[in-house]
């Protein structure tokens, strides 16, 4: 079975391109202490114009989409308190908002966090946020299929470039909850 390495021709170590990172991936990088070695981090330089998944697969295969992952904010509320976290997904799923991400939160309602506000609370670029770096206050809900592969394909912080990502080192990720049914078909 291929890996998300096999497509793509200049694979490297994401701490060897910290200076391509959003600056909050490259300190989380930096500052790196999980089981899995940060070399196996590992970043891959993409067209801008190519970033959102569909898009990317189309342009590097279809069997690719099995191995990306998409991290969406989202926003729970309870009485007058906003809650922001992070969900992470195997890319051909969708994240369980009103169910799973809900509950979880122990919110009354949760939606996706709108754009500004995901983009002006991570301080990385819409179509390339990523769970690597996110503000230490949020929680990351993290699919457990998404911890079982064994390499995800991700947002880099930035438009340009993904990182690939062990699932095991997704899942040990600073204030990371591996859910069951966190996504749904």
């Amino acid at each position: 079975m291929p890996v998300p390495m096999d497509a793509f021709s200049d694979v490297r170590p994401a701490v060897d391109r910290l200076d391509l990172l959003a600056a909050p991936v490259a300190a989380a990088l930096r500052a790196w202490s999980g089981s899995v070695p940060v070399e196996e981090i590992r970043y891959v330089d993409t067209d801008p114009d190519i970033a959102d998944t569909a898009v990317l697969v189309a342009h590097h295969g279809a069997w690719l989409l099995e191995q990306s992952a998409n991290c969406v904010v989202v926003a729970g509320k309870r009485g007058g308190e906003t809650t922001l976290a992070a969900c992470l997904v195997l890319s051909h799923t969708r994240v369980d908002v009103n169910g799973a991400v809900r509950r979880q939160l122990g919110a009354r309602k949760a939606s996706f966090a709108p754009m500004d506000t995901a983009v002006g609370d991570s301080g990385m670029e819409y179509g390339g946020i990523t769970p690597i770096g996110l503000p230490a206050h949020w929680p990351l809900l993290v699919d457990a299929a998404v911890a079982d592969t064994p390499y995800a394909l991700i947002g880099s912080g930035s438009r340009r470039g993904k990182l690939i990502v062990p699932g095991k080192a997704l899942a040990e990720l600073p204030h990371a909850t591996v859910l069951d049914g966190l996504a749904t078909a």
